[in-house]
């Protein structure tokens, strides 16, 4: 059966580096076999903004507790049409790559929108279904995205502190790892803005090898349930274990 993959791209500019590396990535996993969906944040001009309008019935008419009525709307079939057309898009996909900038160290604000009404209670995740098992389990996910500072800026001894497992810890475990998707390291594209155009031309088929072999690219570690109680307290047996 021919794979899916979801190429979320958050970058308002169709001439950006970004995109550049967004059309890389479509072509190298359309040459690994992939059959591909699109999700252009900005050109589709999605609302990153958490509202009332997103449901047609409400479970509770007196507060808005947003999770609850994600779970409530996805279960009668009331989620706005965007919301519904984007849940259908992941949960069809078997692989979902999101390409975006990286701003004030976090994703843009349009693709936080993006997951904090795609990403609904119920379905994607609730209660003890998070991690292994949450409703994504079997999916993959990744990113590649750009940034202006230097490599060296970052991890246990840069200026900046770690990346993916510092201050982007909150999209990839918190967000991609937390609804069950396997995560495969991103690509990170360093001081992008300043590259002469002969280094931007070697990042890109850097990034075209990277996503031919994506099956052979380390994963990023997440929680492991099994070394978990019933409240998510970590299990005497695992804390007494010696480390090696």
């Amino acid at each position: 059966m021919q794979r899916r993959a979801l190429l979320v791209h958050a970058h308002s500019e169709p001439d950006s580096f970004v995109t550049a590396m967004r059309d890389r990535i479509a072509v190298s996993l359309a040459e690994a076999g992939y059959e591909l969906l699109h999700s252009d944040l900005y050109q589709m001009n999605w609302n990153p903004v958490l509202s009332p309008q997103d449901f047609g019935t409400r479970r509770d008419e007196s507060h808005l507790t947003y999770a609850l009525e994600q779970r409530h709307n996805y279960e009668m079939g009331t989620l706005s049409s965007d919301v519904l057309e984007e849940i259908e898009k992941v949960r069809s996909a078997d692989l979902v790559v999101f390409t975006f900038p990286l701003f004030w160290f976090n994703v843009p604000a349009i693709l936080k929108g993006w997951i904090d009404r795609v990403f609904v209670s119920g379905l994607f995740y609730g209660g003890k279904a998070i991690y292994g098992r949450a409703g994504l389990v079997g999916k993959q996910a990744t990113a590649a995205f750009s940034l202006g500072g230097r490599e060296y800026m970052f991890g246990p001894e840069g200026l900046h502190g770690p990346l993916v497992d510092g201050f982007l810890r909150s999209f990839f475990q918190g967000s991609l790892g937390y609804v069950g998707f396997e995560v495969i390291e991103p690509f990170g594209a360093y001081h992008a803005p300043y590259l002469p155009q002969e280094e931007r031309q070697a990042c890109l088929d850097q990034l075209a090898g990277r996503f031919l072999a994506l099956d052979t690219q380390p994963r990023i570690p997440l929680p492991d349930l099994t070394q978990f109680g019933d409240r998510f307290e970590k299990l005497a047996a695992v804390r007494d274990m010696p480390i090696d």
